[in-house]
C-alpha cells in the first residue's frame, strides 16, 4: 500500500507540472518509453535499479537511457529525482498512475469488456456509449473474448464491475439453491 502511495505521489507531482506547462501528453509519452524499456529489458532493469551495483554507474547507466530517447528537461529532472530518491523501481507503477491521472484530465476513462463470443462493431460501439453516458467520460474500451463466460458481457471501469455474464448468474442460481431459496 505504502509503494502505492509513494507513485501515486510520483505521478500527481509530474502532472501538475504538465498541466501547468502543458505538456502533459508529452511527458506521459517520455514516461511509457522510458517505464515500458526499462520493464522490458531485465538486464538494464537490474543495471539501473538493483542497489548491489554502485549507485554512480546505475545512475550513468539511467543518464545513457534518458540521452539515448532524447528526453525532455522535465522528464530527465524527474527521472533523475526519482532515482536520487531510490524509487527507480517504483517506476513502472508511477507510469501507470500517471495514465490514469493523465486520462482524467482529459476526461477519458478505460474500460475492458470481456465477452463469451465475438461482439459487431455495432454492439461495442452501442456499449461504449453507454458506458460514456453512464461515467459521463470519453471511453477507450478493450475488448477481450472469453468462452468460458458461456454467454452475457462483463464490464470493468476502474472499481466498477458490470457483469452479465450467464456463468455469473448460474453460479448465484446455484447458491440460491444450495441455500433452500427458491429460484
Amino acid at each position: 500500500m505504502k509503494n502505492l502511495a509513494i507513485a501515486r505521489r510520483y505521478a500527481k507531482a509530474l502532472l501538475l507540472i504538465g498541466k501547468g506547462d502543458r505538456r502533459a501528453e508529452k511527458y506521459r509519452e517520455e514516461l511509457e518509453a522510458v517505464s515500458g524499456l526499462i520493464s522490458s529489458e531485465k538486464e538494464l532493469e537490474q543495471a539501473i535499479s538493483n542497489p548491489l551495483y554502485d549507485t554512480a554507474d546505475r545512475k550513468k547507466v539511467l543518464e545513457a537511457v534518458i540521452k539515448k530517447l532524447k528526453l525532455s528537461k522535465v522528464m530527465t529532472s524527474f527521472l533523475l529525482l526519482v532515482f536520487d530518491k531510490k524509487r527507480i523501481g517504483f517506476l513502472s507503477s508511477i507510469n501507470d498512475f500517471y495514465n490514469k491521472l493523465a486520462d482524467e484530465l482529459k476526461g477519458l476513462a478505460r474500460a475492458s469488456l470481456v465477452s463469451a463470443t465475438e461482439l459487431s462493431s455495432e454492439t461495442v460501439e452501442k456499449i461504449r456509449t453507454a458506458l460514456s453516458k453512464r461515467t459521463g467520460k470519453e471511453i477507450i474500451l478493450e475488448v477481450e473474448q472469453d468462452p468460458s463466460l458461456i454467454g452475457g458481457i462483463v464490464t470493468r471501469i476502474g472499481d466498477l464491475v458490470l457483469d452479465g455474464s450467464i456463468k455469473t448468474q448460474l453460479l448465484d442460481m446455484r447458491e440460491s439453491l444450495k441455500r433452500g431459496e427458491s429460484v
